[in-house]
């Protein structure tokens, strides 16, 4: 029973809501409460909340039926579906074949992955929350299309005010006055598809900025109409100033983004050129309309080479892919090394950029990974701002990119609330800390405001429902950079609009609805999805200790995280490291959480060591290996085998005629490929696992993303052991597989 105190702290919420409600008539996520309670944030892994959802979709149901009512009966229009209709044969036949075939559709998707449970440790993807689910599903009764506002109107509004909401959580200042002073940056950010959509959007408008001063340049030079501007001077990265028509291509090139994105504001403030006559000019002179052949042939006949993109040889396939799209050439994507905790190694990202700057080599962007998918992994983002300042004083230029497509949603965790609720019994009943992330993750994100320009995916670390991924510009006016303007579907900016910036063209406006609605019931920030992630590092610590713990000394298998204790990381003894070992297979994992809570304040080394175990975030990479009577296996290929048979095993492979999945956990699975990792580095792995020199030979490997925030606080307390033997019990039944199949004898023990 509630307690008089917890009563009266309910009544005043429910009384702020209701007034927030009433007088925030308008779009506005800045200054939404969100609330409290990670238990009603989502459907639950038992679906414990299946009425609220069903009374929220109903609800979501009748406003639309409403709405329609509400507009016909204005104009006294007539209905089509009569009770008569109704009760005709017909209709009667289509409504319940209807009913059937959902019936047959529901069946069969009883075969899908079971997102939400405790046991799916795989991919990127969890339960979405329901304000998430109820919003997208609400916009999507009305089918608004956020290309053009007169197809969305309502939807674009909340599309911009996402856009807001995730500029701030990335670490960019919004303004929050209506209007602005003259000159100010102001960020900007849209909905995406998805991130690789939004990563090939940053080099798309990597590329124009590049070539813009170039451009113009040859316009002034050339053109009557733009005589005007032909003293106009531009700020140089390295100091200075010079006439933009007197720059080399190389300086052209290398002109700050800021100034690069100032230029047309400029011609027309202060050499009075139209915009009209600016756009004219640019249709024979722009990159975006010319293509880089006519450009290098025409006007940059001394740069030899066109220009590069670094990105660490973690990066997603979408880089190589959005490089081929825009007609740079996937080769033309530079991997850099990582090292062997999977970031990317800054020795060799300077030597790339020295090579380029000695051969006079245009960098058009520097891509940092916060998150990797299958690492998780975080670059050294700060210093890559840093040694960006290093090379703008030789007069070298580009833009940094932070794909944080998986990671960007961690920014919330550093963001404190701008309206924090008051303490509650609440938090008594969440049993599952959230955990900060380690002093050198929390270093790069708060460089996260020098980046020019960011992916984040709300359906991914947001539990947003697909599709739904964003862009984000430091400088809005960036995004000017990129847009076709097609008049038949945008009316000149007479309405507000998204639909013009981006790659898509038609896009569904219920994503931007699903991601309105969550955020304002769960805010980024450290109250809302700060909380929600800092539960799931905890949890991913947990599974990484419990990872660690479940082969013993004498199995006939073993478990290798690809994250190395930290003991490793510094090089210490194998004494220091088996110290390290056994303090987290007897101390942390037999635990419950406010058990290991209270062990920790006693014992401060302890704790620190738990923050500093296992990923960046909470994606943990393991490989496993099996050993016979004549020790453990050190042959690649068959190790690779063991891996693929434990992946098949623990994941579902094709569709199962609708039956609920019988798997015991979830895993999911990838590669280092030498060609990607480099030999060295997978050979580092592969002696971790007790390998031969792989010669060329990728290693295969298990991923588990812990997404869940409850499994270690369940009714019955922590659930992963129960998770993790599982994959014991698979892993036992793969090794007497594969030691019979390859005729072995196999492991017996002492």
């Amino acid at each position: 029973m509630a307690t008089h105190d917890s009563k009266t702290h309910f009544a005043k919420v429910v009384s702020a809501l209701h007034a927030q409600a009433q007088t925030n008539n308008r779009l506005d996520l800045l200054n939404e409460t969100g609330t409290p309670s990670l238990a009603g944030w989502f459907i639950g892994p038992m679906g414990e909340n299946e009425s609220v959802m069903q009374q929220m979709v109903g609800k979501a149901v009748a406003a639309n039926a409403g709405a329609r009512r509400e507009y016909g009966q204005q104009f006294r229009d007539p209905v089509y579906v009569t009770d008569e209709i109704k009760a005709s044969a017909d209709y009667k036949t289509t409504i319940e074949a209807l009913e059937t075939q959902l019936d047959h559709m529901l069946h069969a998707l009883h075969g899908s992955i079971p997102l939400s449970s405790y046991r799916n440790q795989s991919h990127m993807y969890w339960d979405c929350t329901m304000p998430g689910f109820i919003g997208y599903f609400a916009a999507m009764l009305y089918n608004q299309n956020n290309v053009a506002a007169e197809a969305s109107p309502v939807t674009t509004l909340l599309e911009i005010e996402v856009g807001k909401d995730l500029a701030r959580m990335l670490g960019y200042t919004v303004p929050e006055a209506e209007t602005v002073p003259p000159g100010t940056i102001v960020p900007w950010a849209h909905i995406t598809c998805d991130g690789s959509v939004a990563n090939a959007e940053s080099m798309w408008a990597a590329r124009n900025l590049t070539y813009l001063p170039v451009s113009l340049a040859n316009a002034i030079k050339r053109e009557p109409s733009m005589a005007a501007a032909k003293d106009l001077t531009v700020t140089l990265v390295q100091g200075g100033s010079a006439k933009l028509i007197e720059l080399d291509n190389w300086t052209l090139m290398n002109l700050g983004v800021d100034e690069v994105i100032g230029l047309s504001p400029r011609l027309q403030s202060d050499c009075g050129i139209s915009a009209d006559t600016i756009k004219d000019v640019l249709d024979k002179y722009s990159v975006q309309n010319i293509g880089l052949a006519d450009m290098h042939r025409t006007y940059l006949k001394d740069v030899t080479q066109l220009p590069v993109i670094m990105a660490p040889s973690t990066r997603h396939y979408s880089w190589p892919k959005g490089a081929a799209l825009l007609g740079l050439g996937a080769n033309h994507v530079q991997n850099t090394h990582v090292d062997l905790d999977g970031r990317m190694r800054m020795d060799h990202l300077r030597e790339q950029i020295e090579t380029c700057y000695q051969n006079r080599r245009p960098v058009l962007e520097v891509v940092a990974v916060l998150g990797t998918t299958e690492e998780s992994s975080v670059d050294p983002l700060a210093d890559i701002v840093a040694l960006r300042e290093e090379y703008r004083k030789k007069g070298m230029e580009f833009t940094i990119h932070v794909d944080g497509a998986w990671g960007g949603y961690f920014a919330s965790i550093l963001r404190k609330p701008r309206n924090p609720w008051p303490s509650n019994e609440q938090g008594a009943l969440e049993h599952t800390p959230a955990l900060v992330m380690s002093d050198y993750v929390t270093r790069q994100y708060e460089a996260l405001q020098h980046a020019d320009t960011q992916t984040v995916d709300p359906h991914k670390a947001g539990f947003i429902p697909y599709p739904a991924g964003a862009m984000c510009y430091r400088n809005g006016a960036m995004r000017d950079l990129i847009a076709f303007t097609a008049p038949v579907v945008f009316h000149g900016g007479v309405d507000p609009t998204v639909g013009v910036y981006g790659i898509e063209g038609s896009k569904p406006g219920a994503a931007a609805a699903g991601v309105y609605l969550s955020h304002a019931i769960i805010r980024p920030d450290q109250s809302g999805y700060g909380k929600l992630l800092g539960k799931c590092i905890f949890n991913s610590k947990r599974f990484y200790a419990q990872l660690m713990a479940v082969a013993g000394e004498d199995e006939c298998f073993k478990v290798v995280p690809f994250q190395r204790l930290p003991a490793e990381k510094q090089g210490k003894s194998k004494a220091e490291i088996a110290a390290q070992l056994a303090l987290i297979r007897d101390e942390i994992v037999p635990r419950e959480n406010d058990d290991l809570l209270a062990y920790f304040a006693d014992n401060p080394d302890a704790q620190t060591l738990f923050r500093e175990m296992g990923s960046d975030q909470n994606i943990v990479t393991y490989a496993l290996n099996f050993r016979t009577a004549d020790g453990w296996n050190t042959d690649v290929a068959l190790a690779n085998d063991f891996n693929t048979a434990m992946f098949q095993a623990l994941s579902i492979g094709a569709y199962n005629g609708g039956e609920v999945p019988s798997q015991p956990m979830f895993v999911t699975s990838s590669s280092f490929e030498v060609g990607d990792y480099g030999q060295e580095f997978v050979d580092a792995f592969g002696a971790r696992l007790s390998l031969a020199p792989t010669n060329g030979s990728g290693i295969n490997f298990l991923v588990s993303t812990t997404q869940d925030h409850w499994v270690t606080a369940t009714e019955k307390g922590n659930w992963l052991p129960m998770v993790l033997e599982a994959l014991k019990e698979t892993a036992l039944e793969q090794t007497k597989l594969i030691v019979a199949k390859n005729n072995l004898q196999p492991w017996a023990g002492g």
